[in-house]
């Protein structure tokens, strides 16, 4: 058995076009999506991340509005940057760029965003709503892990589910995305006792964990599909995942490459949620 490639690349450019046509099509004079990017400091990281949030909001045509701040702007600046953007009617999403300072409370932060705004799926209202089947801003990492199982026609329901990793930006809201349609969910971690058998008898694996090619061919179910949500480097400088990629291939009926796997879905599905709360808005002011 060879697996098929899920390509984040080809679904992100498909769900992107999608987006972009949506846009285009509103009506002369209504308003266009608008999305808030806080950044403090200057980490690479974080700035390569931002640099490709504006490129990927221009292309679909969101406005995009980039705030920089230094490192010792105080935890008080920031959350009244965060309010003012709460009540400017041309912003639709908000997102502030993590890590923060030591200084700055993360958890302050995502709470002071409004939750009609938080286009990242972090707010505890948000959150909560997902937990409970309302709509919701989804965390976009797992929504777009969600959307590349939809997109190759993999079913869900009664499935298997093992996710390796408990996150709150990515473990624990996969989980809960997959319970929502009707999957059998086991998260495993760091403390689970014989690991092996719980990823052999997964019929979809997430992997999540950020330890460099640790799930192995031996590890995967026959014809299971594997999510790899890892991007570790490799002492010569390349990319790998939390799957050895070679190894699996041999086993699994679906797998995701990394790079150009789950990562342009998290940007992508940053844009759609934005496009969402936009819809949401023009709906209320009609």
């Amino acid at each position: 058995m060879s697996a098929q490639l899920i390509s984040g690349k080809e679904v992100a450019a498909s769900l992107r076009e999608e987006i972009k046509q949506e846009i285009a099509s509103w009506k002369n004079g209504e308003q266009i999506p608008g999305l808030a990017v806080v950044l403090v400091g200057d980490n690479p990281a974080s700035r390569s991340y931002v640099k490709g949030k504006q490129k990927a909001s221009k292309e679909v045509g969101i406005h995009s509005e980039l705030k920089e701040l230094p490192e010792s702007v105080t935890e008080e600046e920031l959350l009244q940057i965060v309010k003012d953007y709460n009540d400017n009617e041309d912003i639709h999403g908000i997102l502030v760029q993590l890590p923060l300072p030591d200084h700055i409370s993360d958890k302050k932060v995502i709470e002071t965003i409004s939750p009609v705004k938080d286009v990242d799926g972090f707010h505890p209202i948000n959150i909560g709503r997902m937990m409970t089947g309302q709509e919701a801003f989804l965390p976009c990492t797992p929504y777009g892990i969600i959307k590349m199982l939809e997109y190759v026609g993999v079913s869900i329901e009664g499935k298997h589910a093992v996710i390796l990793g408990r996150s709150n930006i990515v473990g624990k809201p996969m989980g809960q995305l997959l319970l929502n349609k009707n999957a059998t969910v086991t998260h495993c971690h760091s403390r689970t006792k014989d690991l092996e058998s719980y990823m052999q008898s997964a019929d979809i694996l997430i992997a999540a964990i950020g330890r460099q090619e640790f799930v192995k061919g031996k590890d995967v179910k026959p014809g299971a599909v594997v999510i790899d949500v890892g991007m570790n480097r490799k002492d010569d400088g390349k990319l790998c995942g939390d799957v050895d990629f070679e190894e699996v291939s041999e086993k699994a009926s679906y797998l995701t490459p990394v790079p150009g796997g789950v990562g342009p879905m998290t940007i992508t599905m940053l844009l759609y949620n934005t496009l969402q709360s936009a819809k949401r808005f023009h709906r209320q002011e009609a």
